[in-house]
């Protein structure tokens, strides 16, 4: 066989190989899957950085779509209704997300959340505690935001900072996290996915939050 046939074959191979799957890029993200606003957590598992949000849980999950495939219409069995008023919706870092999930490319370090859910009376919930430190640390779709902790100098505050990790130097508007007297954590969201975010956290939640991080993990918020 010639060196150019050859070159042909192997280029047919490796377009055949890829057919139907997209390219993992370098590093991983996480993949959660709940229901009833994180009460019931149904699956967790790591996936490729560099696919999407819906090849994620594809991968990881029996999934059925509509809109001819960007949305989910259910996973494993657990099908959205509109008559029920129940649907499955997903969240990166925190961020409820506002487009397809065949549009979102998953970076290295993203927390990936599908949970389904009743949104009678409340149709968006725009951002969630769940994923905390995200999305300090991860932003959105890759792109960071500084982060300034309010609340006084202490060590409560410096022990938070370190926990979000270093900030990015630019100039952008900040994400803030505001320490105040009492409990409960709670996260405002003025404008779309990847915008600034405030989070106010009780203080003495706060302190139960470093001593153990899982108190706060698949929550949309405290009390």
């Amino acid at each position: 066989m010639s060196l150019r046939c050859l070159a042909t074959l192997l280029l047919a191979l490796a377009v055949l190989s890829g057919c139907g799957e997209e390219t993992a890029g370098s590093g991983a993200a996480q993949l959660w899957i709940t229901r009833d606003r994180g009460s019931e957590v149904l699956l967790t598992a790591s996936v490729p950085a560099g696919i999407s949000a819906m090849e994620a849980v594809r991968r990881k999950a029996d999934v059925e779509t509509r809109y001819g495939g960007r949305f989910v219409q259910s996973i494993d069995g657990v099908h959205g209704t509109l008559a029920e008023q129940h649907d499955w919706f997903f969240y990166v870092n925190g961020y409820e997300g506002d487009l397809s999930a065949t549009e979102y490319t998953l970076h290295d370090g993203d927390v990936l959340w599908w949970d389904y859910r009743d949104w009678r009376g409340q149709l968006r919930v725009p951002v969630v505690v769940g994923a905390f430190p995200e999305p300090f640390r991860h932003g959105w779709n890759g792109r960071r935001r500084p982060t300034i902790v309010e609340g006084g100098p202490g060590q409560l505050e410096q022990r938070l900072a370190k926990l979000i990790g270093p900030s990015p130097g630019t100039r952008e508007s900040s994400h803030r996290l505001k320490l105040v007297p009492g409990t409960g954590f709670r996260g405002s969201l003025a404008g779309s996915p990847g915008d600034a975010v405030v989070f106010t956290l009780g203080r003495r939640t706060a302190r139960r939050l470093l001593e153990d991080p899982s108190i706060v993990r698949y929550r949309y918020e405290l009390p």
